[in-house]
């Protein structure tokens, strides 16, 4: 199998521009995705007969709180790539990985705060499973400040990754924080592989909208990444021929 074209993906020319033509190729089909499961979530599936309408906040929660475990993943990943094999595009990988990351995370929170005032009587309780989400939002925010504390693009690569990799062990903790302690949060109801506990009417917008936001953030990593690369390939020659290139 020829693995060129992968090789190529691993340059900053290569890599520019194939994430400007995958993106809007994500972005629109994620927007009408998003339309429609937001409607059936809204206007079609039927209230949950013990929590009525205010199971409805799941069709945007759940899809941010995935998201929010995963585009960290994806970080430290990125960052540990970086790191052991010195690939400078991993690196600009992680680092546009963060804010999306943040704002999924800050979206998890909130939602989950609307949710809980009607379930559980407050905005707020010092829960495991709440808890540990919070502390993921101090790791996306403490890895952009430490990248941002670096005049050094190198420097910053590296104590990033660093942080992003220790940071990792709080994943499999807010994953699994439902199991290990007693918790206010509610346990896991949609399965890929074993019986969900909701209702099937309620399954396929939720795994649209899950798909949806998925699409929505490689689109938005393709942007941050187009906007890291040319950041740091700025004095490149590929890239005053790509601009002049445009230009014509």
């Amino acid at each position: 199998m020829n693995w060129v074209w992968f090789h190529k993906l691993a340059s900053p020319p290569s890599a520019y521009a194939f994430a400007r033509i995958l993106r809007p190729w994500l972005l629109w089909p994620a927007v009408l995705m998003m339309l429609w499961a937001a409607y059936a979530g809204l206007f079609v599936v039927p209230p949950d007969y013990q929590q009525k309408d205010a199971y409805r906040i799941i069709f945007v929660h759940v899809p941010a709180a995935s998201l929010s475990l995963l585009v960290y993943s994806m970080m430290a990943i990125a960052a540990g790539i970086g790191l052991i094999w010195r690939m400078k595009l991993a690196h600009a990988v992680a680092a546009a990985c963060a804010l999306p990351g943040t704002v999924f995370t800050v979206l998890a929170l909130l939602t989950g705060s609307i949710w809980g005032r009607p379930m559980w009587g407050a905005w707020w309780a010092w829960d495991p499973r709440l808890t540990t989400e919070l502390i993921l939002l101090f790791l996306y925010l403490g890895f952009m400040a430490l990248r941002a504390s670096f005049d050094d693009v190198a420097r910053a690569d590296r104590a990033s990754a660093v942080l992003a990799l220790v940071g990792v062990i709080n994943i499999p903790i807010i994953k699994y924080s439902v199991v290990w302690w007693n918790s206010l949060h509610q346990g896991q109801t949609l399965s890929v592989f074993g019986k969900s506990s909701i209702d099937s009417s309620m399954i396929a917008p939720l795994l649209v909208m899950m798909l949806a936001f998925l699409m929505f953030f490689g689109a938005v990593l393709c942007a941050g990444l187009c906007a890291e690369i040319l950041r740091r390939e700025r004095n490149a020659q590929w890239l005053f021929k790509e601009v002049s290139g445009s230009v014509q």
